[in-house]
């Protein structure tokens, strides 16, 4: 292996250990205002967050809600990356909604506020 090769390895290596990081902002909303009993769709949507690898869940009492589809992952300027999850959902009076947002191995939870 040349001596360029092994410094530009190193180079490399040291670039990507103290490249940027950046947590998500998270929104957690929906398309219409709050009902109970009516058909609405919940979504959580994340920007501003670099690397990245990131999961997010939408929960219904902590429980994984199924269906949910996703965005592709996009990127904004500055590399800080966005992504969007969604699922149809019927919001009931005494539940909860949340969203799960695990990035760098850190998981948080927003819950979502009905505007009943």
């Amino acid at each position: 292996m040349s001596c360029k090769l092994i410094v530009a390895a190193v180079v490399l290596l040291s670039v990507s250990c103290f490249a940027k990081q950046s947590p998500p902002k998270v929104q957690v909303y929906s398309r219409n205002v709050g009902e109970y009993g009516k058909e609405n769709v919940l979504i959580c949507h994340t920007s501003g967050f670099h690397p990245p690898d990131i999961t997010i869940k939408l929960l219904k009492n902590g429980v994984e809600i199924p269906g949910a589809s996703q965005t592709d992952l996009a990127f904004e300027q500055g590399w800080d990356f966005q992504l969007t999850k969604y699922v149809k959902f019927t919001p009931q009076s005494g539940e909860t909604y949340t969203c799960k947002v695990e990035h760098l191995s850190v998981p948080k939870i927003f819950t979502w506020e009905p505007d009943m």
